[in-house]
């Protein structure tokens, strides 16, 4: 089985098209200031952009709807990864998952993570919501 490549002596492995595809992607998701963080990131943020989102994320199959309830997922079951869970919780929402739909996924996880981890989860998922319904500033 051959792939065709994308391969030029000036940007080997698609790089530019990878990252591109990628950066766009991330600010569709989740805007300028995630942008702007992966962007810090130097190489690593490169490696988040061309393979994460250049690749994994962009792939067709999964909306990003559904792509957002398995990250989800896999962070509240990892455990320890509050940040993370924060920001793709937000990404979630503006996906069009609910807040209940996001609280039923830390009931579902207790079945498979246990409780602290699904406890972490609804904590992270309450103080998104509770900023989200402060008056401005």
């Amino acid at each position: 089985m051959s792939a065709e490549s994308t391969d030029s002596p000036d940007d080997p492995g698609g790089r530019d098209e990878r990252w591109a595809r990628g950066i766009a992607l991330i600010r569709e998701v989740h805007g300028e200031e995630g942008a702007a963080l992966v962007e810090s990131l130097g190489d690593l943020g490169r490696y988040v952009g061309e393979f994460g989102f250049g690749d994994v994320y962009s792939r067709g199959t999964l909306p990003l709807r559904e792509r957002q309830i398995a990250t989800i997922s896999m962070l509240t079951a990892m455990g320890g990864k509050e940040p993370q869970l924060r920001i793709h919780m937000r990404a979630a929402l503006d996906s069009g998952v609910t807040p209940r739909e996001l609280e039923e996924l830390t009931i579902h996880a207790v079945v498979y993570c246990g409780f602290p981890a699904a406890i972490n989860a609804l904590l992270v998922l309450r103080e998104l919501l509770e900023e989200a319904e402060a008056p401005a500033r």
